[in-house]
């Protein structure tokens, strides 16, 4: 236990470092949100991916692996997809518009790109942020909490707080250059540890043993890509809504903000491999440890949620246990918060940066020095990351069946189905207007609970729905409204 913590001990100090540090280059406003758009593409390029997969690649992509085998790897396809999507044919041209426009946010960059009339973009874009930001934050300290439980033995909540306040801690010194550098170096050690342990898990097994005759006798569908029963129409679904999940990194502010800090369009270029492979790696590596695990910590006719948790949220920290050294057991629960951390971080910067520039000061104080700025940003982060807080508790305690994978997918979703399309269409399409812009991001917003709660909920159809998840639905049906309604908008013709 004392190797644990002192790996987690120097771990801290080194997130501390990178804040105290990246504070020294935090000379205005533009350094705290973009870190003054200097940063190269290695940083970039791992701070997108860390910051796109969080708790849920960790605790809850390998525990999807570990409950449904080899369909999983729809959501590494669609991730894939969607990863390589952005950075060939969005990254560039979204950098050249945002550079023009001289953004720092990215409702800074709608408004400019729409020429807004008013301050409706501002605020629909400032709150849709808080929202989904403050549920998709508790998700990842929820996943914190749970991360400290399983490999330490920790109190629920004790965890949760106390990752909370170091990961809180860095972010208020350093901004979105403290956020960016603690992203590389967490980058780097969540590829370390995702690419280590199914090849450990590996040669773990007997030689002699056939691993997929025994998955098989575990669970007879486990490696049918299409799932149990094969192709069927509710299989179907379920597999979009895993491809879907790729969507989200089609214009998330979170994820499009780091083309904005980027240097120049040559390291967009650089950088888009570099971002592709390591999604391909570690999201193929989680499906494979949440596959072994099963094979490894699992018996005939045992559930696997019965031993490895809900949502078998728990089999890369029960597997860790099983198959690696002491010594590196510490690595892997700094993993797991490596995941965590580099998302919360990133989230709470986009959405201090909504609320304090986009709706504070350029609706209500525009007279504001960028020193000001700076520190309201960073009480308004604190109060944000406190609300999250609270709600990662309030649910811990109401809801004690959830799982890690579908709760921080609620969250990503929210912010994907309001800003994705309305990103797409205004990279893409020059005619589309702010009335479309609007309309198309009210409809994501809303769409996303409609579709969690209430299309579900319907006899007969439900289902299919449940299966598909609200991501797939609330885009196409927010892409949808906002062309239509500039098409109905415009007096002249705009096709």
């Amino acid at each position: 236990m004392l190797t644990k913590y002192i790996i987690l001990f120097f771990y801290f100090c080194i997130l501390f470092l990178i804040g105290y540090f990246a504070s020294k280059k935090v000379k205005n406003i533009k350094d705290y949100y973009v870190g003054g758009k200097k940063l190269g593409f290695w940083a970039v390029a791992f701070s997108s991916r860390a910051t796109g997969e969080s708790a849920w690649l960790l605790l809850g992509l390998t525990g999807l692996g570990a409950m449904v085998g080899a369909s999983a790897f729809w959501v590494v396809l669609g991730e894939v997809v969607g990863v390589s999507i952005a950075w060939f044919f969005m990254a560039e041209k979204f950098k050249e518009l945002s550079d023009k426009y001289n953004s720092i946010t990215i409702p800074d960059y709608l408004v400019s790109r729409f020429n807004a009339s008013g301050n409706m973009l501002r605020i629909i874009a400032a709150t849709a942020l808080s929202v989904f930001v403050i549920i998709y934050v508790s998700a990842q300290i929820d996943a914190t909490g749970s991360a400290f439980e399983s490999f330490l033995g920790w109190n629920y909540f004790a965890g949760a707080i106390l990752g909370f306040f170091i990961v809180l801690t860095y972010i208020f010194t350093g901004g979105f250059v403290a956020v960016v550098w603690s992203d590389l170096f967490q980058g780097v050690v969540m590829l370390l540890g995702l690419v280590l342990l199914p090849i450990v898990a590996y040669y773990a097994i007997e030689p002699s043993i056939s691993v997929t005759q025994e998955l098989v006798a575990l669970d007879p569908s486990f490696l049918n890509i299409w799932g149990e029963g094969g192709f069927t129409t509710l299989n179907f679904f379920t597999i979009l809504g895993y491809a879907f999940i790729g969507l989200g990194f089609m214009g998330s502010p979170q994820l499009f903000i780091r083309f904005m800090s980027i240097k120049d369009k040559s390291e967009i270029r650089k950088g888009r491999w570099v971002a592709i492979v390591f999604t391909i790696i570690t999201d193929s590596c989680a499906v494979l440890i949440g596959m072994y695990g099963r094979y490894l910590l699992t018996s005939i006719g045992e559930t696997p949620e019965s031993v490895l948790g809900n949502g078998a949220q728990n089999v890369l920290p029960l597997l860790v246990e099983k198959v690696m050294p002491l010594s590196l057991i510490g690595i892997y629960i700094a993993a797991v918060l490596s995941a965590i951390m580099s998302t919360i971080d990133s989230l709470l910067i986009v959405a201090s940066s909504a609320i304090s520039r986009d709706f504070y000061q350029q609706i209500f104080k525009p007279n504001k020095t960028e020193k000001q700025m700076t520190q309201i940003s960073r009480v308004i982060t604190l109060s944000l990351a406190l609300l999250a807080l609270c709600v990662a508790l309030i649910i811990a305690v109401t809801s004690p069946d959830r799982t890690i994978f579908w709760f921080a997918i609620f969250g990503w979703s929210g912010i994907a189905a309001t800003f994705c399309p309305t990103i797409i269409l205004s990279i893409f399409w020059n005619k589309f207007s702010e009335k479309g812009a609007i309309a198309s991001m009210i409809t994501g917003f809303v769409s996303v609970p409609l579709f969690k709660f209430g299309f579900t909920a319907i006899d007969g159809v439900g289902i299919y729905f449940d299966k598909l998840g609200e991501l797939g639905p609330a885009f196409i049906l927010a892409s949808i409204v906002g062309i239509a309604t500039t098409i109905m908008t415009t007096k002249k013709e705009v096709i």
